[in-house]
């Protein structure tokens, strides 16, 4: 984080990266002496409602934030800065997007908890876009020029009010990762699923709440143990330790959190899903609560989100190294609760090594757990050509993931090419080519079963 003070007094001359938040409400002016060099500005958490023209000056600047300012329309001077690729606006009034205001090379656009009621059609001009992020806005439709955005990897367009699943979504050769949950279109399957979910219910007076152990941006998670409410005589029972996750109830960047809730319910058990323990009904806040399973420490996560650089892929850890029967088995286990959660209607929205708790033993293959539903998205799979095309659609994340295991085995392996050869199918550009999760699983299960 920078200051006002150290940019006014010279120390920040030639500065590339410049991040300010001090409730500004005026485009401080100092700023414009950095236009040679400055290619990240950052200026989340102000009171801004306007950008000054002097901005399209600005020769090298890529990456803009103005995340949780006062804007109420997106800036038209971002059309004109020539380097701009990234734009940044989540959390203002923006009710208006002109055509004028996108950068000719943007390649990622967050408008996330705005007032959106339309997109200009300009934006399927966007050749290079790879990552929109349009959740909690206002939005009836998307327009269909963005058919033409090829190179589309990653969309959220979750809590709009579109009354009609854009079908030709499924047809985009490179989308990979999609949460629209939270739509009219959607908000009928689920209540079903929550419906038909066998969910226990647990009293908060049985739970008793222990250390922090994260948060996300939909809720806080923290050990606990469930006790005994009212034990009757002779048959007590020991606690029994859990995590709880609190919901914060707000919209995120995925979607809304009762939307989240209702997929992690309807999910099922699966050896590599996270464990449901259940639901509290009685907070004394009112706060929507998941009680699940305690994950063993010797859990971690096997990658970091995606970075500013890589967009729309994992930042894995420098110098991870896995073997091939590791690489196998945690791919089998992925590809096999994909498979499970599409049998149940439910697209991940999410498959990222991010989101994937994997161990490592002495004596047996790695084990992946897979968790996060904040961008999961219910449908019926009565309509069995969106079905297939969802599950096409979430294939091809398997399919970056499975690139990304591969990446990281001995090359030397013989039995590498035809994992090669899956991954490749699975991100064929052409959806229909792609394997189900149920064909990719019989394939990885022939490559463990050789390797025996």
């Amino acid at each position: 984080m920078h200051t006002l003070e150290q940019l006014r007094a010279g120390e920040l001359c030639g500065a590339r990266h410049l991040k300010l938040s001090e409730n500004l409400a005026v485009f401080p002016p100092e700023i414009l002496s950095l236009k040679e060099t400055l290619e990240v500005l950052d200026l989340t958490g102000n009171q801004l409602s306007a950008l000054p023209d002097e901005l399209a000056g600005f020769g090298k600047l890529r990456i803009i934030f103005c995340s949780e300012n006062r804007f109420t329309e997106l800036p038209e001077v971002l059309g004109r800065c020539p380097a701009l690729t990234m734009v940044g606006f989540k959390a203002n009034r923006i009710a208006t997007v002109s055509a004028n205001a996108l950068p000719a090379g943007l390649r990622w656009l967050i408008l996330t908890d705005n007032a959106v009621q339309q997109l200009p059609d300009e934006l399927g001009q966007c050749d290079a876009l790879q990552k929109l992020m349009l959740a909690g806005n206002r939005l009836r439709e998307l327009p269909a020029s963005l058919a033409n955005c090829r190179n589309l990897e990653l969309l959220r367009i979750a809590a709009n009010r579109i009354e009609r699943f854009p079908e030709w979504l499924l047809t985009l050769p490179r989308l990979a990762w999609l949460a629209y949950s939270g739509n009219p279109f959607s908000e009928g399957e689920a209540a079903r699923a929550i419906d038909d979910a066998h969910v226990v219910t647990l009293s908060w007076r049985e739970l008793e709440l222990g250390e922090l152990l994260g948060q996300g941006a939909s809720g806080v998670i923290y050990r606990a143990t469930i006790g005994n409410d009212a034990p009757q005589a002779g048959a007590a029972t020991a606690p029994e330790p859990v995590a709880v996750k609190l919901f914060k109830g707000a919209v995120t960047s995925d979607g809304l959190p009762h939307c989240e809730m209702a997929a992690s319910l309807a999910a099922g058990s699966h050896p590599n899903l996270i464990k449901v323990v259940g639901k509290v009904a009685d907070h004394p806040s009112g706060i929507a609560a998941l009680v699940m399973e305690l994950i063993d420490p010797a859990f971690a996560n096997l990658a970091g989100p995606p970075s500013l650089a890589s967009c729309t892929r994992d930042v894995y850890p420098d110098g991870l190294r896995l073997s091939v029967q590791d690489a196998l088995a945690m791919a089998h286990g992925i590809a096999s609760v994909a498979g499970h959660l599409h049998r149940a209607g439910i697209m991940h929205g999410d498959l990222y090594g991010h989101n994937i708790l994997f161990a490592r033993g002495p004596d047996a293959p790695a084990r992946a757990l897979l968790g996060d539903f904040g961008a999961a998205s219910l449908y019926d799979r009565t309509n069995r050509e969106r079905a297939v095309g969802l599950e096409r659609l979430e294939v091809r994340a398997f399919g970056c993931l499975l690139e990304e295991l591969l990446a990281r085995c001995d090359a030397r392996n013989a039995h590498l090419a035809a994992l090669h050869s899956l991954s490749a199918a699975c991100l064929s550009e052409v959806p229909a080519e792609r394997p189900a999760f149920a064909e990719i699983g019989r394939q990885l299960a022939a490559v463990r079963s050789a390797l025996l």
